[in-house]
């Protein structure tokens, strides 16, 4: 049984103060914590582990100079691996090559307005280290702001304090947390979906639809958030069929879902036009210094003004599959090699967890999954009460969500993607692992009502901490078999993640 603590009345005259839940101050300390030592871990990797010299995008760039700039290198530099070398590039130089065209422009246009703020310290720092600079901070801002919103969804949609705050908490040690560190767009893609259901959780359609278009300009997978959108309409829909005139709602529905799809598409058909007219149009040849023109005469890469690329003549032009389709080799199945088993068992345990939860909410609501969640309010209102927390009736849409990513995933993409595809997309991948701490842990369901308990099975000598997860880490022997299973994946996976990609080894 979960007990809450009503808030304490203010003084005449008096504000109260950011953040208003005592479970949210937690949260937003717990996350600053986690990202300042996830920082300090890979600065400590980078420095005592030869990078991996593999094959991966390395624009040439001068080596560090200045003392400033080599101190940056050497505390930054395992943010800019793989993918992030991409980020870094294209906001210090814009899309020059063809295959560039693979990242949305919403990360690097959050970098190059940091680096803009960073100016006063041109002085001292070159761009590179800038830019090092901002992708940390930001990366660090964006990832924080993320466990909030993560921990204010939590508390609208599972009606169960405990288990958002247990949801936020492992997301503050997500197995994807070296990508929501590194120079990637997984932290800012993060902060965007899970404020944008949050809004549309309370019902501000506006603003989630302008949060999920936001997303989907930072990556292409926020196109799928239109879903959110369209559930929310038709349940709106199924809400108002009492009223006189249903055709008129039904024509009201497809207008709104055109409208959504409109707008959460939009930033992601500006940017295929932006490639078109790049590629496809005569005379938009641009001035690329000799350096990054030889680096694409030595490495293949396409760069405008050359022969038009075959894309340009589709009935459809998108660059972005044809990049995916040719220089990553994405496709249905492709990946399906017996030399990628390894990525496979890599992307396995996030795998097994969003079908667990699958599993475990059909045979819990087999009538609300065949009816597509869309109860009448009356029998809604009364499944979510017998049924809080993870079983809630809201979850449904959000685990169709999750499904959907994992099947699409699987299928088509690189499968060890699948840890940070889904670790910044759903809140599935939180709220389970969260709703099985609770009901499955002895030491949790107890913490409420006996809370000496697990002061009893502390250490002698230590002092047990307040926050819940760290309660759990230091009484390790006394969890179950479940708790651990949970935290050893989500600690391995952000020891490992941050071991192994900061140093060029593969963990992408």
């Amino acid at each position: 049984m979960e007990v809450l603590r009503s808030p304490r009345k203010l003084r005449p005259g008096e504000q109260r103060m950011w953040p208003r839940d005592p479970s949210q101050k937690e949260v937003l300390t717990f996350a600053v914590r986690c990202r300042l030592l996830t920082l300090t871990l890979q600065a400590l990797f980078n420095a005592i582990i030869p990078d991996h010299h593999a094959d991966a995008f390395s624009p040439p760039r001068p080596a560090p100079s200045g003392s400033v700039d080599q101190l940056v290198e050497g505390l930054l530099g395992g943010l800019s691996r793989w993918d992030a070398e991409h980020f870094l590039f294209i906001a210090e130089h814009g899309y020059l090559y063809e295959h560039n065209f693979a990242f949305l422009p919403g990360f690097p246009l959050a970098l190059m307005t940091g680096t803009e703020l960073l100016k006063p310290l041109r002085g001292l720092l070159s761009l590179r280290s800038c830019l090092l600079l901002s992708a940390a901070l930001l990366n660090l801002l964006f990832s924080v702001l993320a466990a909030v919103a993560l921990h204010d969804l939590g508390c609208l949609v599972l009606r169960s304090p405990r288990q958002a705050l247990y949801a936020a908490m492992l997301f503050c040690l997500s197995p994807a947390s070296v990508f929501l560190a590194a120079g990637y767009s997984e932290a800012l893609f993060a902060f965007l979906t899970f404020s944008a259901m949050g809004q549309l959780e309370r019902g501000r359609s506006w603003a989630s639809g302008l949060l999920f278009a936001l997303a989907a300009g930072v990556r292409s997978n926020g196109l799928v958030s239109v879903g959110f959108l369209v559930h929310s309409q038709c349940r709106g829909l199924l809400s108002s069929l009492v009223v006189r005139n249903p055709l008129k709602q039904l024509g009201k529905l497809m207008a709104s879902v055109c409208l959504s799809v409109l707008t959460v598409s939009l930033p992601f058909a500006l940017f295929q036009y932006y490639a078109y007219s790049q590629f496809c149009f005569p005379g938009s040849a641009r001035s690329i210094p000799e350096p990054l023109v030889q680096l694409a005469v030595d490495k293949g890469y396409r760069i405008t003004g050359e022969n038009e690329p075959p894309w340009c003549s589709w009935g459809l032009p998108l660059i972005y599959g044809y990049i995916q389709d040719v220089y990553w080799h994405v496709g249905f199945l492709r990946y399906y090699e017996l030399r990628q088993v390894p990525n496979f068992l890599l992307a396995a345990p996030v795998a097994v967890l969003v079908v667990w939860a699958t599993w475990t909410y059909v045979t819990t609501h087999p009538w609300l999954c065949l009816t597509l969640g869309l109860q009448r309010s009356k029998d809604s209102k009364t499944l979510e009460k017998s049924h809080p927390g993870f079983l809630s009736p809201k979850v449904f849409v959000y685990l169709v969500h999750a499904a959907v990513l994992l099947l699409f995933g699987s299928l088509y993409m690189h499968v060890q993607v699948l840890t940070r595809l889904l670790g910044s997309s759903t809140p599935v991948v939180y709220w389970f692992p969260a709703y099985l701490l609770q009901n499955q842990e002895p030491l949790l369901r107890s913490v409420d009502t006996v809370p000496e308990k697990l002061a009893e099975n502390s250490p002698p000598g230590q002092k047990t901490p307040r926050n819940c997860i760290m309660k759990l880490l230091y009484n390790w022997k006394a969890c179950s078999p479940v708790t651990r299973c949970i935290l050893g994946y989500f600690l391995t996976y952000w020891l490992l993640g941050l071991l192994l990609h900061c140093n060029f080894l593969p963990w992408t």
